[in-house]
């Protein structure tokens, strides 16, 4: 696969990384103004650094938009002469819709979006794919890349919002009830050093139960709960002060500003 990562900042460079660790890539190109921020990848042979973003759109086949959106607009108009049906164009790019894209490149190219969020850096990101008509043939090239840097789901473009609040700001939550688990591991005893590992191991632990068992949050919860037992108990007392209520609420309100936002842009 001949890969190009047009403005290869710190998501770029993150997916460079993921890319380059599967050995799926014949050759990479990574464009940036500062080259000389990309020195970690110089002794790489697959990896081309180049300023040339014409270059890199020339030699290879997957051109992913990692630009920032105020950027994305000229960058896209000077790309448009040098883009070929052939191509697989994969936009990182946050809040530029489909149309936005074809509007500077035409409605013949195969266009796809990806919203990744920041555990790319880590292998761990879930990622969410759409695609315009043409897309939809080269839809499988997205999936092969992100599926290698954690999991990938096509959803409708109209649903690309509401994935932002769920799996990008949904870091942000999840690490607000990581904390909040350390916390009270610090107060039952714990070093903090100590209380944060407890907390984000057994994060990890429920997550990793649900993806390889398939099941239902309730199931697991159920076989860990006892009659009268001290589980039950804690999980009573959460839902009493609005545990459940106030992830919902908060994540609608996330939903309503992104909303927001969108409409004061256009």
């Amino acid at each position: 696969m001949k890969i190009a990562i047009i403005g290869t900042g710190n998501l770029g460079k993150s997916i460079a990384k993921g890319l380059l660790s599967n050995q799926d890539v014949t050759s990479l190109y990574l464009t940036k103004r500062n080259i000389q921020e990309l020195k970690e990848f110089e002794d790489n042979k697959q990896v081309i650094i180049t300023q040339d973003n014409a270059l890199a759109i020339q030699k290879s086949d997957v051109i992913l938009l990692a630009v920032q959106p105020a950027q994305a607009a000229q960058i896209l108009i000077d790309a448009k002469p040098l883009l070929t049906k052939n191509h697989s164009i994969i936009s990182t790019i946050t809040g530029f819709s489909i149309a936005a894209i074809e509007h500077s490149i035409g409605q013949d190219k195969a266009i796809i979006r990806a919203m990744p969020n920041t555990a790319i850096a880590v292998g761990k990101s879930m990622t969410c794919l759409c695609s315009n008509t043409q897309g939809k043939q080269h839809i499988k090239i997205a999936e092969t890349i992100f599926n290698q840097l954690g999991h990938s789901l096509q959803i409708p473009e109209p649903q690309m919002q509401a994935a932002t609040v769920v799996c990008a700001s949904g870091i942000a939550f999840w690490m607000r009830l990581i904390r909040a688990t350390t916390q009270a591991a610090i107060q039952l005893g714990f070093d903090a050093e100590e209380a944060q590992q407890l907390a984000m191991y057994t994060s990890e632990g429920a997550a990793s139960l649900l993806i390889q068992n398939k099941r239902h949050p309730e199931q697991e919860i159920d076989r860990v709960t006892t009659p009268k037992g001290c589980t039950i108990e804690g999980l009573n007392e959460m839902e009493h002060k609005g545990l459940s209520s106030s992830l919902i609420q908060g994540m609608v309100a996330s939903f309503n500003k992104i909303n927001t936002i969108k409409k004061e842009q256009l």
